[in-house]
């Protein structure tokens, strides 16, 4: 379908909530985000992150490694979540160029309507529960800086800023 721009932090709709989807068709929506997101080189697209303030993201975990699995989570919940912290380097497509150690929960079970419309809930484990809970977070207004340590969030927002602006 089309690439679509990729809204930059500190863009003010990166820290909005979004609206739950009530019976909209999204298919373009969809094809579009999985289009912006191969193409950026990510492995998962929240719909802020594209100015849809909307609780919509894609995902394929593992199209890099030629194990593509797309996925469309419309109105996502996490039912449960494996209370096993893991800690792990995360980068972010609204955050290009910078990786931060983020801290997530193992494993989780969601709950989510695909664009067809059917409710589905499934298990996610290792990254893939870590890109789950990545996209959800964008979906609350939340990006990985709301994530860390405040005194390493102040050591790499200023220069993240200040090489984001030289480059503008």
């Amino acid at each position: 379908m089309a690439v679509r721009p990729i809204l930059r932090w500190p863009d003010p709709r990166l820290s909005q909530r979004c609206d739950p989807v009530e019976n909209e068709r999204l298919d373009d929506l969809i094809a579009d985000m999985f289009d912006t997101m191969y193409h950026a080189q990510g492995r998962g697209l929240a719909a802020p992150q594209i100015g849809v303030l909307k609780r919509v993201f894609v995902m394929d975990c593992g199209w890099k490694e030629g194990e593509s699995r797309p996925l469309a989570m419309i109105n996502p919940t996490i039912m449960a979540a494996e209370r096993v912290p893991v800690v792990a380097e995360e980068g972010c497509l609204s955050i290009p160029g910078l990786m931060v150690p983020v801290e997530r929960h193992k494993a989780v079970t969601v709950q989510w309507t695909a664009a067809e419309g059917d409710i589905h809930m499934d298990d996610f484990d290792g990254f893939e529960a870590r890109c789950i809970q990545h996209e959800l977070d964008h979906l609350n207004g939340l990006v990985t800086f709301d994530r860390i340590d405040p005194a390493l969030r102040a050591e790499l927002e200023g220069p993240w800023l200040a090489a984001r602006d030289a480059s503008a």
